[in-house]
């Protein structure tokens, strides 16, 4: 744990302090977020993996709570996972997709597990965070709390999930995103081909680029060592670190809409379509919480309309043209996407 930083911890205040803090403190940003997630079918000539998490264990009950929270079916998100959580004293919110990377599966490995530990234990560290300088009242003793931007957070994740023997391998991508309830902050940390985009008045104003070794191979972080002290080999043992996810922040205005995505999404659907798609669900005279689900919904169901089509052009059979591959028309894959629509009340 040699890189994370020295960091100050506060003590707590006393409970009527701590309500006119309260009180002072504005929140002149609030954040309508919505999901929605698909997984690819099974393939027959995959075999099933041998370990997965038991029903009661923590991981696959916080797992299962995240999906009935965030969706009124209990479909599967396949070998993607994603997070969404309020953090200290409503400072903001955090949201996360992990992409576990196939290919485990014939060493009987879940390639789900990894994504959704890394996702379970980044979930708790955001939940006891801050988006940004713990906020104080000058008349009020300092409380507990600290910043957690998200390149600490997957740091910590991914240090917590190397040290989780129930996880005996497994890699996976992943993108973190904080969004401050104060400032209109976001902040991101990316590694891998999971990202994020901004669109604003109609424009794509951000899209992150993805992280690859190789075509189809992304960054990814990876556990490659069980805890009975054998190794597994996974595409020649590729394993990335946190340090090396791209970082990024700016400042949001109202009516910006970030999207947290899996390749599932990228592969599958031009930016073009994805304003689109957006376009049409804001335009709809509906409340601000069913635009988002409108956004959420409708780029998941057309990622899937176009990875089964075999005669529409896709963002993959550009890129494996580029890399002079053969590839035709969409690419089959698990699809997660969480939106957050930013609105300025004060």
């Amino acid at each position: 744990m040699l890189w994370f930083r020295a960091r100050r911890q506060l003590t707590l205040s006393t409970s009527a302090r701590y309500s006119t803090l309260q009180q002072q403190l504005q929140r002149p940003y609030n954040f309508h977020i919505a999901a929605a997630w698909q997984g690819k079918p099974p393939w027959e000539d995959i075999p099933r993996p041998k370990v997965s998490f038991p029903p009661t264990s923590p991981i696959a009950c916080w797992r299962d709570e995240s999906v009935a929270r965030l969706s009124d079916t209990q479909r599967s998100a396949g070998e993607d996972f994603f997070l969404y959580t309020n953090m200290r004293h409503n400072s903001g919110v955090a949201l996360g997709v992990a992409d576990g990377v196939g290919g485990w599966i014939d060493q009987g490995v879940d390639c789900s597990m990894f994504s959704q530990a890394l996702m379970y234990y980044a979930h708790g560290h955001f939940k006891n965070g801050w988006t940004g300088e713990p906020e104080m009242d000058p008349t009020a003793e300092p409380y507990v709390g600290v910043e957690m931007t998200p390149s600490e957070c997957l740091q910590l994740a991914y240090h917590d999930v190397l040290a989780d023997e129930s996880i005996e391998a497994g890699s996976s991508t992943a993108c973190l995103i904080t969004l401050n309830s104060s400032s209109g902050m976001l902040r991101s940390a990316n590694l891998g081909d999971s990202g994020l985009c901004i669109v604003r008045s109609s424009s794509m104003v951000y899209y992150s680029s993805p992280q690859t070794h190789f075509f189809n191979c992304p960054r990814q972080l990876a556990k490659l060592q069980n805890t009975r002290g054998g190794s597994f080999n996974h595409e020649d043992s590729i394993r990335d670190f946190p340090s090396v996810a791209d970082t990024y922040s700016t400042r949001l205005i109202d009516g910006d809409i970030v999207i947290a995505f899996t390749d599932g999404l990228a592969d599958n659907v031009f930016t073009a379509e994805t304003l689109k798609i957006c376009s049409l669900a804001m335009m709809a005279s509906k409340s601000e919480a069913i635009q988002v689900k409108l956004i959420a919904h409708n780029l998941v169901n057309y990622a899937r309309k176009c990875m089964y089509s075999h005669s529409k052009l896709s963002p993959f059979q550009l890129e494996a043209r580029r890399h002079r591959k053969r590839f035709q028309g969409g690419k089959i894959d698990d699809v997660t996407v969480l939106v957050a629509l930013v609105r300025e009340t004060l």
